[in-house]
């Protein structure tokens, strides 16, 4: 049995997989949840992401993906400067409605704690498990998103024993104990 991949006409005449099982698949990755936060002419800007990681150590760079669609990827892009606060369980209100396309803008982070992250600016959800204050460093268009890479201007953990909100399977999900 050979392992070698198909050539190259095989390979193109192979169906392309569908939308639907993309989404269930790499919905079987478990990922932490997170709000990225900016701030437009005085007006507060939020969405909600679970694309989101570090980058590189030497210097210091996060990413998260930001869909060309909405309203927050155009706004961020502009003022080059963002906060990813990463969410505790007790927040998963927060990421549901900030998840919410369409939703004012007025006021959407009025129902939450917020504070000023020292480094930027932008609003920072209080009750985050850790907070990232960003300047936008490379961004790279991917299909339908945007990659918007930061570099990392300061950090916080303001709730260290808070439990992290998951993601998997299209469900918000708890980490089993001991």
């Amino acid at each position: 049995m050979s392992t070698e991949p198909p050539c190259p006409e095989a390979r193109a005449l192979a169906a392309a997989p569908d939308t639907r099982l993309f989404r269930q698949v790499v919905g079987r990755f478990a990922t932490g949840v997170a709000v990225v936060t900016t701030v437009a002419d005085g007006v507060d800007h939020a969405m909600t992401v679970n694309a989101f990681t570090s980058v590189s150590l030497d210097p210091l760079l996060v990413m998260f993906c930001a869909d060309r669609t909405a309203r927050f990827h155009d706004t961020v892009l502009a003022t080059g400067i963002w906060a990813v606060c990463v969410l505790p369980e007790e927040l998963r209100a927060a990421s549901e409605h900030l998840a919410t396309p369409g939703r004012r803008l007025a006021g959407q982070l009025d129902r939450y704690r917020v504070h000023r992250g020292p480094a930027t600016g932008v609003p920072v959800l209080s009750d985050a498990l850790a907070v990232v204050e960003c300047r936008t460093h490379a961004v790279h268009e991917a299909g339908d998103h945007s990659i918007v890479v930061g570099e990392v201007l300061a950090l916080d953990v303001p709730n260290p024993e808070g439990e992290p909100l998951i993601f998997h399977d299209g469900r918000y999900r708890r980490i089993a104990g001991p």
